[in-house]
């Protein structure tokens, strides 16, 4: 049995008027890739990123702004003291580091309760991807 490369013939027609007969389809190549987790997977873990990047940053820019707003318009309260002659400006730009740790501690509760067990979810489930790929 012998492989002929030539591709075949198009059939010869009888009648000039005689439509042709249709092509067979092609088959497409479709490229093989390795599902990574689910998209809605993906889609839970950008947002608990985003809910996480919003809570701190909103947190610590949110303190700050009220400090400068409170400086450049209520001078009045900035200047009062609050306790022996301790100006509440002064407190109130002592209490930005607390609220910066404050931030911080957000930030990670929220990557601990929202974000790595997504992460580690994605994580298992490829590497099973993987294992189940390499045994093909």
């Amino acid at each position: 049995m012998s492989y002929d490369p030539s591709p075949p013939e198009p059939p010869r027609l009888t009648y000039p008027w005689q439509p042709l007969p249709p092509q067979p389809p092609r088959p497409r190549h479709v490229p093989h890739r390795e599902p990574v987790g689910h998209h809605s997977d993906l889609r839970m873990l950008r947002g608990a990123y985003r809910l996480q990047r919003r809570t701190a940053t909103l947190t610590a820019l949110g303190y700050f702004t009220l400090f400068l707003v409170l400086s450049a318009f209520a001078p009045g309260v900035m200047t009062s003291t609050v306790a022996d002659g301790v100006p509440a400006g002064l407190l109130l730009a002592l209490l930005q580091l607390p609220v910066t740790w404050l931030a911080i501690a957000l930030y990670e509760h929220t990557a601990r309760r929202h974000v790595d067990p997504l992460a580690d979810r994605i994580r298992r489930t490829a590497e099973l991807d993987a294992r189940r790929g390499a045994a093909r």
